[in-house]
C-alpha cells in the first residue's frame, strides 16, 4: 500500500473536513416549514406553491401590498434581485380574488466565515477550546467540534492515529466551549471547529499540543499575615489551584507580586514553595499581595494572578480576598515616604538554625584569621634567621685579614 505524500495528506484532511460539513448542511436539520433563507446580496425567488395557474397571482409583505423595492413578478413567483438584508420579513401571495394561497418566511443572513479559536489547558489531563465567530450570519448557527489524536512518527514527521477520533464535548451553559477529557501530556491533537449556518459552512483546523497550551488556574487560599516582632516582614501561604491533580510528577511553580497599598510599583519572588517571608515590606503601610503559578518544568504559560490578599507588618488585623475590614489604622500619614534603606531589624537569635549559621560563620573567620597570622610570624622568623650577602662579604674578609698577620713574614713574602 502506498504512503500519500505530506502534501497530498493535507489535502485528504481538508477534504475530509469539508465532506463532513457538507454532509450536515445538506442535512434536513434546518428544514422549517413555511420557512425560507436566502444569501444577502444573491437573487432570491418564492414561490406561490398552492396556485393553481400562474396568472392572476399577488404578492403581498407583513399583510401589507407594498414589496421591497425592484422586485420582480415572474409567472407567479416572485424574484428578488440582489437581495438585501432589509428584504426578510413574511411574504404571503393571494389569488385575484385575495384569498390566500401559501405564506413564506424569509430571513436572509451571510455564508458562515471561519471561526477564531484558541485553547487551553488548565491541567495535565484535560483542554478546552473556545471560538469566535468571523461573521455575523443573521441566521440559525451551529457547530461541530471534533478532534483527532496525532503521533510522532519517524524522526520528525507527525502521522495521524486515525483510531483515536472523538468528539470535543460542548457545554450548552457555556456558549462556544467544547472539552477534550483524558488527554496525555505529550501528545498533540488536531482540532475541527465546523461552523454550520443554513446556506453553508466554514471550518478551522487547529493543531494542539498540551505543553504549548498549558495554563494553571490561579492559585486559592492565599492569606497574608504580619510577623510578630518583625516590623518588615509579612508571611504569605497559599494552596495548588483545586483543578490541579496532586501528583508528584507534575508540580507547579509560584510568583509572588506584591506593593503597597499607596505604591504602584510591584516586587516580585519565585519559589516552589506555599509559603514565602517578605522581608523588605515597608513598617506601618498595607501591603497588597497576589500569587500566579506555572508548569514546574516552565511549560505553557503563567496563569492569571490569585485574587488579592493585604496584611499590615507588625500587629493589626489580616484581610483575606473576601474581606473588606480596614487594617492600617495604625499607618503612616501619607506625606511621609518610606525608607528605603537596607532593612534595620535585627536577625531572630531565638532560631537554632540561624545560631548554628552564625556559629558556623564565625569558626571559618577565626580559622582564616589564625592562619593569617601563623604565615606572618613564619615569614618574620625567617627572615631574621636569614644573614644578608653583606655581612657574608664583611666576614670573610675580615676571616682573610686575620688568618694573613698570622703567618710568618718570609711565608708572607
Amino acid at each position: 500500500m502506498c504512503t500519500p505524500t505530506p502534501g497530498l495528506r493535507s489535502v485528504m484532511v481538508l477534504l475530509a473536513a469539508a465532506l463532513v460539513s457538507t454532509s450536515v448542511t445538506s442535512g434536513e436539520g434546518w428544514r422549517e416549514e413555511g420557512v425560507q433563507y436566502g444569501q444577502v446580496g444573491a437573487d432570491v425567488v418564492l414561490s406561490c406553491a398552492g396556485a393553481p395557474g400562474r396568472s392572476g397571482v399577488e404578492w403581498w409583505r407583513d399583510g401589507a401590498a407594498a414589496l421591497p423595492e425592484g422586485c420582480i413578478l415572474r409567472d407567479g413567483d416572485l424574484l428578488l434581485p440582489q437581495a438585501e438584508l432589509a428584504a426578510g420579513g413574511d411574504y404571503s401571495c393571494h389569488d385575484g380574488t385575495g384569498q390566500l394561497l401559501c405564506s413564506v418566511s424569509l430571513r436572509l443572513g451571510y455564508l458562515p466565515g471561519i471561526p477564531s479559536v484558541t485553547c487551553r489547558a488548565s491541567d495535565y489531563e484535560n483542554f478546552s477550546c473556545s471560538w469566535t465567530p468571523s461573521v455575523e450570519t443573521f441566521l440559525p448557527t451551529r457547530y461541530i467540534t471534533t478532534y483527532r489524536k496525532k503521533l510522532l512518527m519517524d524522526g520528525e514527521k507527525w502521522r495521524t492515529q486515525t483510531s483515536q477520533v472523538g468528539p470535543c464535548v460542548q457545554d450548552p451553559g457555556r456558549p462556544h466551549t467544547c472539552s477534550v477529557h483524558k488527554c496525555e501530556f505529550w501528545s498533540s491533537y488536531r482540532l475541527n471547529v465546523t461552523e454550520v449556518n443554513p446556506l453553508g459552512s466554514s471550518f478551522r483546523l487547529l493543531d494542539v499540543t498540551m505543553q504549548a497550551i498549558i495554563k494553571p488556574d490561579p492559585p486559592e487560599g492565599l492569606v497574608v499575615e504580619p510577623v510578630p516582632s518583625a516590623p518588615r516582614r509579612l508571611r504569605v501561604r497559599w494552596q495548588y489551584p483545586a483543578s490541579w491533580p496532586k501528583q508528584p510528577h507534575f508540580q507547579l511553580k509560584f510568583r509572588l507580586q506584591y506593593r503597597p497599598v499607596a505604591h504602584g510599583s510591584w516586587s516580585m519572588v519565585e519559589t516552589v514553595n506555599l509559603s514565602e517571608v517578605i522581608t523588605d515590606a515597608f513598617s506601618g503601610l498595607e501591603h497588597v499581595v497576589q500569587v500566579g503559578a506555572k508548569d514546574f518544568l516552565d511549560a505553557g504559560n503563567w496563569s492569571e494572578w490569585s485574587a488579592e490578599a493585604r496584611a499590615t507588618p507588625g500587629p493589626g488585623l489580616t484581610v483575606t480576598p473576601g474581606d473588606e475590614a480596614i487594617t492600617n489604622a495604625g499607618l503612616e500619614s501619607p506625606a511621609e515616604m518610606p525608607s528605603l534603606a537596607p532593612n534595620p531589624e535585627p536577625i531572630d537569635r531565638s532560631d537554632p538554625m540561624e545560631k548554628v549559621a552564625i556559629l558556623i560563620s564565625l569558626g571559618i573567620f577565626s580559622f582564616f584569621i589564625l592562619a593569617l597570622v601563623l604565615g606572618i610570624t613564619i615569614a618574620v622568623w625567617l627572615r631574621l634567621r636569614k644573614p644578608s650577602k653583606d655581612e657574608t662579604k664583611k666576614h670573610d674578609f675580615l676571616a682573610a685579614a686575620v688568618h694573613m698577620r698570622a703567618l710568618p713574614k718570609p711565608q708572607i713574602l
